[in-house]
């Protein structure tokens, strides 16, 4: 019997292992795929899938090596139809995995990250948004604009897209915690906040029930 409820979102947020040989988690495929990795990728690639299978084996009850995962190199993970939808970000060496019976999209940032906040916002952003950035203080600016930006790329996940075609598209309304694309009126459901130092935001229906593993 599965041991976990499964009709809300779960998360994850795990150090991404530093210990080699993770490969008698990971298919054959997998493993193969691995091999073919620069060495810089193939320890990134190799622990986070297989950190997503021990993740996941206890949620769908099943052995890590038989979770019906589909993750290619440079690819979004799925899972096989009836096993619900999943969403992975790394950040450093954390990763954040969100599983969910609907679509969903996860992003994540460290908290304290120094970036340049006009310039992103100016390039990035539509311009309604940029003009309420640029009216904060330098650290609110900083940190809304991260808060934005987790929220838009949980959407661009959420909606199968890329950031290059999507991102620009994307309005967050932080008073009203609102996400909106300006061309196609979605407006999904998006929930963030931060823990541990980390800032994290996830997309789709549901979100805000999900629960932390």
């Amino acid at each position: 019997m599965n041991p976990w409820p499964i009709d809300h979102p779960r998360y994850w947020l795990r150090p991404l292992p530093a210990a080699a040989g993770p490969d008698r988690w990971l298919s054959p495929l997998e493993q193969a795929w691995c091999r073919q990795l620069p060495c810089a990728s193939r320890h990134r690639y190799g622990a986070s899938r297989s950190l997503m299978r021990q993740l996941l084996a206890p949620l769908l009850g099943l052995p890590a090596q038989r979770v019906p995962l589909h993750s290619p190199p440079g690819q979004a993970p799925r899972l096989e139809p009836g096993c619900g939808h999943l969403s992975l970000s790394h950040s450093a060496d954390q990763v954040l995995l969100g599983w969910s019976p609907l679509p969903i999209g996860v992003d994540l940032e460290w908290s304290g990250r120094p970036l340049a906040a006009s310039a992103l916002a100016r390039r990035f952003f539509p311009e309604p948004e940029v003009v309420w950035l640029l009216s904060l203080e330098p650290e609110d600016q900083r940190r809304a604009l991260l808060e934005s930006w987790v929220c838009k790329e949980a959407a661009v996940k959420w909606q199968g897209s890329s950031l290059a075609r999507d991102l620009r598209h994307w309005s967050w309304d932080a008073t009203q915690r609102r996400l909106l694309h300006l061309q196609r009126g979605l407006q999904p459901p998006v929930v963030c906040g931060e823990r541990n130092g980390w800032l994290w935001a996830a997309v789709g229906d549901g979100v805000a029930h999900g629960i932390w593993s």
